[in-house]
């Protein structure tokens, strides 16, 4: 076989893979992508679902970037809600039921249709690497592919031990093969490892349901997209039903744990804190006589269903009688049980902020191997390490995303300065300036940059100047309409706020925090302007240009206060600055300042363990 010589090779063809892969690719590297399976590409290993909380704004921003993931969510969605609308902007997070078979179909087409990028059907189990640089990989089949650089998204495959009770098998899924010998290559190297837990529960034959007992869960009618192109999205959508546990379920669980391998000692590694097992919800939450179970749908045209919040690897026997014995289940029969799946991670602290390993140059690690859990997690990952992969082989400077230009910039900032000791999940809570990173200003943020590196493909260029032009527009319209007492007031005093006695400036009743501009127009038929024309018509331009003027002294102040954080970033630190001989320094603080060796002075203040006197004898170290 002819040995082709790529610019990158992306292992493994899950999330991070996937937009791993075609980011470099069409940042003009020659790139191949090796999948142990081609019909499981960008499966969908546990929840039929994309975005949530947090996760939502993270599927716009890699949209922003120029990824795909929320193409294919948009393409595929079966059901759309806008979580936390009760809240503040700054926490509205979209979700969608996808698809899970066309959601795979959907990323294949993309795979296989963009140019520079080859796929090839195997199981990596080496790295080829030279003096501390990666130089390519070598397959089960015997096979060499030589790169110039190497990206590490092997998910929950590496060495991936599945259980069910006292059941034990290798597997990266269910009935699927794992990938060995890449962990014991990389430890050799001086890489550090360890192991992680996750798991899903059974998946049910929806013909075997009692939906008419159940409480059903519609989507929103007011669907909206999730990639700022102009998608086709669902006009119809399948509904989600809510059951619940009981005593009697939780008193059928107990009697398995002493087969449970989460808590007879066989499990090793730390599963997620924030999607538990059943049975760790049990233990923790003993007080509680039932928990919430969610029943989504897995597509269009098929029976099967994914029962969210019942994730187990207890006995198959104990999970079905348990199952038996929930409301809406009683004659429930399933298609296979819930597993519990043991991977290798490693920890991400030894990575640079490009998500380049600091030990084996031009080895980028992204997705769950960095300790993270989620589809959207590792999408951001994965897109990241593609860029800066390319950017690399062209002898351009990385793309690092800033706290305050984007979630993947906090999930990637956390990752490598906070490092992991459980499966990470984001979360809006872990962002300090969340008024600036909104789902709504993605494209604000982010496309800049997606221009700057060719990331863009002219269509998207095209409609992010489209929305910027529109956004101005109704602005300046909010700005300059005038209202009169006779037009607001009877929806000013619906609403309980003062009614006005004189003409007044739209963009003053809109700062009333009881005021909807939606509302306004449903209210006010001058304001019904937007149907007749096209630069008025977009409701999500005129929801965000809303937010901007409601909340213009929130986000300035988070402007002010990320301008001061950004100076300390823009202090480079030196790569080998010997911090044992920086005795004034705490023992802590120089432990995980050469740990993590901070490439600026923001990094190492938000390293756990390196206080703001450290920082000091730091500054002074360097003469400021």
């Amino acid at each position: 076989m002819r040995q082709e010589i790529y610019d990158i090779i992306v292992v493994g063809a899950g999330h991070a893979g996937c937009e791993a892969a075609v980011a470099a690719a069409r940042c003009g590297a020659k790139v191949l992508i090796v999948t142990i399976d081609m019909t499981k590409i960008a499966q969908m290993s546990c929840n039929p679902a994309m975005g949530g909380i947090a996760k939502g704004q993270i599927l716009r921003e890699i949209d922003a970037l120029g990824g795909h993931s929320a193409i294919v969510t948009d393409e595929s969605m079966i059901q759309f809600r806008m979580l936390n609308k009760s809240k503040g902007p700054a926490m509205w997070s979209p979700r969608a039921q996808c698809d899970r078979s066309l959601f795979t179909l959907k990323w294949r087409f993309i795979l296989e249709n963009t140019d520079n990028l080859d796929i090839w059907q195997d199981n990596v189990n080496e790295l080829i690497i030279k003096k501390k640089i990666v130089c390519g990989v070598r397959t089960k089949m015997g096979v060499t592919f030589y790169s110039k650089a190497v990206i590490l998204t092997t998910g929950t495959f590496e060495e991936g031990l599945i259980y069910i009770g006292r059941f034990k098998t290798n597997g990266g899924r269910i009935a699927e093969p794992n990938s060995s010998g890449i962990s014991w290559q990389l430890n050799k190297e001086g890489i550090e490892s360890g192991r992680m837990k996750t798991g899903t529960p059974a998946r049910i034959d929806g013909r075997t349901i009692n939906f008419k007992i159940l409480e059903e869960q519609h989507g929103d009618e007011d669907i909206r997209r999730f990639s700022f192109m102009e998608t086709e999205i669902t006009k119809k959508q399948r509904s989600c039903y809510i059951t619940y546990t009981n005593e009697k379920v939780h008193e059928i669980l107990k009697q398995g744990f002493s087969e449970s391998p989460l808590y007879n000692g066989t499990i090793k590694g730390k599963g997620p804190r924030y999607c538990p097992s059943i049975e760790t919800k049990i233990i923790t939450f003993g007080e509680k006589e039932q928990h919430q179970l969610f029943l989504e749908p897995e597509g269009w045209k098929t029976n099967e269903y994914y029962l969210n919040g019942f994730s187990s690897s207890l006995p198959l026997d104990v999970q079905y009688k348990a199952l038996r014995n929930i409301k809406g289940l009683e004659n429930a029969r399933i298609y296979r049980p819930g597993y519990a799946i043991e991977y290798e991670y490693y920890p991400p602290v030894q990575l640079n902020l490009s998500l380049e390993s600091k030990i084996i140059e031009s080895l980028y690690f992204a997705g769950q191997v960095n300790g993270t859990t989620g589809y959207e997690e590792a999408g951001a990952q994965g897109i990241v390490a593609g860029i800066n992969a390319a950017m690399k082989m062209k002898g351009k400077d990385p793309v690092i995303l800033k706290r305050d230009e984007a979630y993947i910039g906090v999930l990637i900032d956390d990752l490598i300065n906070k490092g992991v000791d459980e499966p990470y999940r984001m979360f809006t809570s872990r962002a300090e300036y969340r008024i600036l990173l909104r789902q709504d200003n993605a494209d604000m943020r982010l496309t800049p940059i997606a221009i700057g590196i060719g990331l863009a493909e002219p269509e998207r260029e095209r409609i992010y100047n489209d929305r910027n032009r529109k956004r101005k527009e109704i602005k300046k319209f909010i700005e300059n309409y005038s209202i009169t007492p006779e037009k607001a007031n009877s929806y000013l005093i619906r609403k309980n706020s003062s009614p006005i006695r004189q003409r007044i400036k739209l963009i003053d009743i809109l700062l009333r925090p009881e005021v909807s501009i939606e509302e306004l127009r449903e209210s006010v038929e001058d304001l019904n302007i937007y149907k007749k024309d096209q630069k008025f018509y977009d409701k999500e331009l005129w929801e965000s240009v809303e937010v901007e003027i409601k909340y213009k002294g929130y986000i300035e102040r988070e402007r002010m206060l990320a301008d001061k954080v950004k100076r300390l970033n823009n202090i480079k630190l030196e790569t080998d600055i010997k911090y044992d001989d920086l005795k004034s320094i705490s023992t802590e603080g120089r432990q995980k300042l050469n740990k993590i060796k901070p490439e600026t002075i923001g990094q190492a203040l938000r390293i756990p363990g390196v206080s703001p006197s450290d920082i000091n004898i730091l500054l002074l170290y360097m003469g400021r």
